[in-house]
């Protein structure tokens, strides 16, 4: 395998860093952890033995995965975003035997200074607002903010957020792709429907109705003969 790391960075021998990762200044990725191929783990990133990080996933400036994280493949971690284990912890007593599973599912994204708080999974393709608190379960495809963090919308496979309104087939208006709603309330869901939809849909996705060609005049669409008309002036 090969990978690069700056003469900063420590990774240690019995780590697995998969074909073209980097890893950058003051990064440590740990005996036991896995790391997959095409990554890259920016300045100052701890990676411990227990977690894994799938294929071609971009965790930026200060960012700890500690034991029972695992980052699914094409997944994004904004700078000093923070992961936790362990949801009571404390000093004095040992709870590493406690430690609760959280998984980042494939092209999720969280958003810088977010906090994923333990024994919870962010669904394929949702995207965690910065500084939000995610407190529970992510649905696939779901924007969520705040604190803690509650759904506010649907955001496309590429990353641009779903109209808003009561419509239960949403038309993405960047790339086309189409999803439907189903369930209500919290309990709502968004599923693909298709990755290639057909230029009208195209044309009602960026929020203007198709336009109707009009006809072209030809020449023998005009009459046989037009005489001057009142007022006409020659030149």
């Amino acid at each position: 395998m090969s990978f690069w790391a700056h003469p900063t960075a420590i990774v240690d021998d019995a780590a697995s860093v998969g074909e073209g990762t980097r890893v950058w200044h003051f990064s440590h990725v740990m005996a036991g952890a896995r790391v997959g191929a095409g990554c890259t783990l920016g300045q100052n990133v701890f990676v411990s033995g227990g977690a894994v990080v799938g294929d071609r996933c971009k965790i930026q400036n200060n960012v700890s995965l500690y034991d029972g994280v695992t980052l699914a493949d094409d997944v994004f971690v904004g700078p000093s975003a923070v992961f936790t284990n362990v949801t009571t912890p404390r000093a004095f007593v040992p709870r590493k035997h406690l430690a609760e599973p959280t998984r980042v599912e494939r092209g999720a994204s969280v958003g810088a200074n977010a906090t994923i708080l333990c024994g919870h999974a962010i669904g394929a393709f949702a995207l965690v607002a910065a500084g939000a608190v995610v407190t529970r379960d992510v649905s696939p495809y779901a924007l969520v903010g705040g604190v803690p963090a509650r759904r506010v919308g649907w955001i496309c496979r590429c990353g641009v957020t779903l109209p808003r309104g009561p419509a239960r087939v949403l038309i993405c208006a960047a790339c086309g792709d189409r999803y439907r709603r189903a369930g209500r309330g919290a309990a709502e869901s968004l599923a693909p429907l298709a990755t290639a939809p057909a230029p009208a849909l195209l044309a009602g996705a960026a929020g203007a109705a198709p336009r109707r060609a009009r006809p072209r005049r030809n020449e023998s669409d005009r009459p046989a003969t037009a005489g001057p008309r009142a007022g006409d002036r020659r030149r």
